[in-house]
């Protein structure tokens, strides 16, 4: 199956880029797909490892609702080392992502860190994002610990009738 309609299956829109996938899950389906600074429209895009898991996308949604942003930008506040850590992600991300604008770009351009961030987390999402596409990320890293396994037991794609669709047999491994 062709990775774009996956993602566009699991993200239920469109995508706006060519689909590069970062990381697959053990039914070899993506989870992260890279985006590149400008989308295909000149858009300036500030995240580079999207996340498209649906299960991914789920369980982090419940960090969120349950306070984790709070949570993970207190603790940055709290622990110099974590803190410091964190600081270098953010860095390395902007500093790649800037490296993959085009030479003669002189439209608009993404800034920030992780999900264009300035000052403190802003998505729990996008800092799993960068983790599982192999990056080293100690916020992703305590969200991949919360998130993981991602184990569904079917496909949350599926090929219906010899068309790709969502899979209607997929819901949240208990």
């Amino acid at each position: 199956m062709d990775d774009s309609v996956v993602v566009e299956l699991q993200l239920d829109r469109p995508v706006r880029s060519a689909v590069v996938v970062e990381a697959r899950c053990h039914l070899g389906l993506p989870v992260v797909v890279d985006v590149p600074p400008i989308l295909d429209d000149g858009t300036p895009f500030p995240t580079t490892h999207w996340l498209t898991c649906p299960l991914a996308n789920i369980r982090i949604a419940r960090l969120e609702a349950d306070g984790g942003v709070k949570a993970a930008d207190r603790d940055i506040a709290d622990d110099p080392s974590l803190r410091a850590s964190w600081e270098v992600s953010m860095a390395r991300y902007q500093r790649e992502r800037d490296l993959r604008l085009p030479d003669d770009w002189d439209g608009p351009r993404p800034s920030g860190g992780i999900a264009g961030s300035r000052h403190g987390v802003k998505c729990l999402h996008a800092q799993y994002g960068d983790t599982a596409a192999g990056n080293d990320n100690p916020i992703g890293t305590r969200v991949a610990e919360s998130i993981e396994p991602l184990d569904c037991l079917v496909p949350c794609v599926a090929t219906v009738d010899g068309v790709p669709a969502r899979n209607r047999d997929w819901s949240e491994p208990r």
